[in-house]
């Protein structure tokens, strides 16, 4: 009758952010949803929490940094002092604006900026929507700030402070159960955090290198 996700997670990449939360939209459809936030569901984590029926967060939850990071290394330093050149072949001039071989001229991160905030903008207009909110409120709180939960809670960003287990009765009420619901939990292996990081822990070192890298990210 109803599913209570437990996020806890600082965000990742965005894609797969935006896939949970057509997933969780579509689930809504036919039964509730309940959100119960643990130690930290900011960015990405409250992206894919936006959308549930309702968000249970710990009066010391971290979330809300509902902004986007894009982290491009530059090494060209190091490849000087190593005695390494690249030489580059494109097809425009801006095929190599993510290379990490060399430093963003203005022109280019003036292009990167733009797509930021187109991706920004999505975010904000996906927590409107999924919160039932105005898209100018969540704009003025859309700064990457982080907030406790009790913060979110006065702000609308979350419904009710409380734990796994008052998300688990808050979940039995708004389908109607008396008394206390029988939880089944899922056995296969699934962690949102490693679907949010769009990638495995072997291949963060080289990830790092491959270019340009949007994310719904709290740094911690």
């Amino acid at each position: 009758k109803a599913i209570v996700i437990r996020v806890d997670s600082p965000g990742g990449a965005v894609a797969p952010s935006q896939e949970i939360y057509e997933e969780i939209v579509k689930i809504k459809e036919k039964k509730k949803i309940v959100v119960s936030m643990g130690s930290v569901a900011a960015s990405g984590g409250y992206y894919i929490s936006a959308p549930a029926d309702r968000i249970v967060a710990n009066a010391g939850t971290l979330t809300g940094s509902i902004g986007v990071i894009m982290e491009i290394p530059n090494v060209a330093g190091l490849m000087e002092k190593i005695g390494v050149e690249t030489q580059v072949i494109k097809s425009g001039r801006h095929k190599d604006i993510a290379s990490v071989f060399k430093s963003l001229t203005p022109a280019e991160k003036k292009i990167l900026q733009t797509v930021l905030d187109d991706v920004h903008d999505q975010f904000i207009r996906a927590v409107a929507e999924g919160r039932g909110m105005k898209f100018e409120d969540i704009k003025d709180l859309a700064d990457g700030r982080v907030f406790t939960g009790r913060m979110a809670k006065e702000l609308g960003l979350v419904d009710e402070l409380g734990n796994l287990q008052d998300a688990i009765m808050l979940a039995g009420r708004l389908t109607g159960i008396k008394g206390e619901p029988r939880v089944v939990y899922k056995k296969e292996k699934f962690s949102v955090l490693d679907m949010l990081k769009g990638e495995i822990q072997g291949k963060l070192i080289s990830n790092a290198f491959s270019g340009i890298q949007l994310k719904y990210l709290f740094a911690l």
